[in-house]
């Protein structure tokens, strides 16, 4: 709905008026077109006779006329509500300067919170949590064998389900 309400790019305010202009005169026009040959001035009836269509008639120009106006107040409402909005427009870009990024490797220029010196010594790696040493290849084949013992015994801690 958001979208509806505040297109990323509305059609220009002067086109949604030419455009609502036209439709109104084009209205006029056809509606004027239509009932003036059923006025007791250009046809042979009198008033009392052609009163109902001419209301009829009337009333439905009317009727087009306003929702014209509605449908053009619609589509000129991001003008109407640009102003109520709060913040930046969905147009606006905020950028930040290249000296203030995160990413900035000076100590004394950085903004965010203070680095820590990493080491690339093998201190920061940790001792590895081996269950079982790895096994060494076969001799007779490179693939694996289905059956679970093969030769090797089972780790103590590993049990499987049984149904």
């Amino acid at each position: 709905m958001r979208q509806f309400f505040f297109p990323r790019r509305p059609l220009p305010r002067r086109t949604l008026l030419f455009c609502h202009a036209i439709i109104q005169l084009g209205l006029l026009v056809a509606g004027g077109l239509w009932l003036a040959p059923r006025t007791p001035w250009l046809a042979d009836t009198t008033w009392l006779a052609a009163w109902p269509p001419l209301a009829l008639g009337a009333g439905m120009l009317l009727l087009a006329m306003i929702g014209v106006r509605l449908l053009a107040e619609l589509w000129l409402l991001p003008y109407h509500l640009a102003g109520l909005r709060n913040g930046f427009a969905p147009g606006d870009v905020v950028t930040r300067s290249f000296d203030r990024r995160p990413a900035v490797h000076d100590a004394e220029r950085a903004w965010t919170s203070s680095a820590r010196p990493v080491s690339m010594d093998d201190e920061v790696i940790g001792s590895a949590r081996v269950a079982r040493p790895a096994s060494t290849r076969r001799q007779g084949g490179d693939e694996p064998t289905l059956t679970p013992g093969d030769g090797e015994a089972e780790p103590a801690s590993r049990h499987e389900p049984r149904l």
